[in-house]
């Protein structure tokens, strides 16, 4: 049989401490410090702790030549095993398919390794972040205060203020109350449907491709309202849709050129449970119409940006422009709207049958109407929405408009 290193692994030396009563009756520091070796590989879930053979063997095989196991007699048999059981090594043999092949996907993605890396390894699975900060009392400013202490200030004044440059105030116009209308809504309207013509047009103005060009037989680029990196538009839209005239709920993805709703099987589970779930627990935000899932195609943006170190930040970026525009279009159209990146990726995937290495979610947006009454809060400290807040301050010698 022959194998080969997979092609994306990372190795820390990580060292973890804890407390050592012992240690602490003995008149030592009360410490244990702890140092172990850990493999993470960007086609694998989780991070593996491995053995100082394991690491050794792993750094004497070749990514891209494949090596036959009669060479590494000398090589700990037990260590070669585990390795290639883990899919840190990947053999020929059938056995061995399900690593090959997820590792094949890998090489054949043009990902750049760090992002790679980070990509897969930072997706949540499961969690409920609300619960979590709840745990440990951050769900409030004072909370925060009481456990962090204070924050960086929000502005880095880099000199005095009398050698500041003093720029004329413009006196506002329709775009600048848009943009100052602008809010986070964590209270939907659970109970009244958006209106389809409003979700369409919520569809068509932040998603839709406004326009085509076709410079050959096989290479179309789609012109839409927001900006993207070598104009690829990888970014797609998978719908969450619970509550609008006229469209069954469920799952949906969007085609950005037909301007039309591509129907997905069901999750496996409640639609409402779903929700919570990809939204980490986030409550306010669950009960939004309409969920909207961010979920750039690499292979698209990789194509012309291989093995780039900023591709995956373009790609983030992407999701930025795309929730910008959904966030005024919405304000523009009297309903409330939201993005956030604290999602369960994995849930996500698993549900539209995403592989994370081709295609998968970097944030989730959501929209609907608004709720009548403020139960959760929001930061709206001006007023453009609900009252003004206290120990708000309007920026100094700013017009009122």
């Amino acid at each position: 049989m022959r194998v080969r290193r997979c092609a994306v692994v990372f190795l820390e030396p990580r060292e973890e401490i804890g407390f050592d009563l012992s240690s602490l009756l003995s008149g030592g520091a009360g410490l244990r410090r702890q140092r172990r070796w850990l493999a993470l590989a960007a086609h694998l879930d989780g991070e593996i702790e491995i053995d100082a053979d394991e690491r050794e063997l792993l750094g004497r095989l070749s990514p891209g030549e494949w090596s036959s196991t009669e060479t590494l007699a000398e090589a700990p048999p037990a260590a070669l095993e585990r390795l290639l059981a883990l899919g840190l090594l990947i053999g020929e043999d059938p056995a061995h398919a399900g690593h090959r092949e997820r590792d094949q996907r890998l090489r054949d993605g043009h990902w750049w390794p760090a992002s790679a890396m980070l990509h897969r390894l930072a997706r949540w699975e499961g969690v409920d972040g609300v619960a979590d900060m709840e745990a440990k009392d951050m769900t409030t400013v004072s909370g925060l205060l009481d456990k962090l202490g204070a924050p960086p200030p929000p502005v880095h004044e880099r000199v005095p203020a009398a050698q500041r440059i003093a720029l004329p105030e413009i006196a506002p116009g329709e775009f600048d109350a848009l943009l100052a209308r602008r809010a986070t809504c964590r209270n939907f309207d659970r109970e009244r449907p958006l209106p389809q013509h409003l979700f369409a047009h919520m569809l068509q103005r932040t998603f839709a491709a406004q326009a085509q060009l076709r410079t050959h037989d096989d290479a179309v680029f789609l012109k839409k309202h927001t900006p993207s990196a070598g104009g690829l538009h990888p970014t797609e839209a998978y719908l969450v849709v619970q509550n609008v005239e006229g469209v069954a709920p469920g799952l949906y993805h969007y085609h950005p050129v037909a301007h039309a709703l591509e129907p997905l099987p069901p999750p496996n589970e409640a639609l409402a449970a779903f929700a919570l779930r990809a939204l980490a627990g986030q409550h306010w935000f669950a009960g939004a119409p309409v969920l909207a899932v961010l979920a750039p195609r690499y292979a698209r943006c990789f194509w012309k940006y291989r093995h780039h170190a900023k591709a995956y930040r373009a790609l983030v970026l992407d999701s930025g422009h795309l929730s910008q525009t959904l966030y005024l279009s919405a304000t523009e159209l009297g309903l409330g709207a939201f993005v956030t990146c604290a999602v369960n990726e994995v849930d996500i995937e698993r549900a539209f049958g995403l592989d994370p290495l081709i295609e998968g979610p970097l944030a989730v947006c959501g929209f609907g109407w608004r709720s009548a009454e403020r139960s959760t809060a929001e930061f709206d400290p001006g007023g453009a929405v609900w009252a003004p807040e206290a120990g708000f301050e309007r920026a100094p010698d700013r017009p009122e408009g």
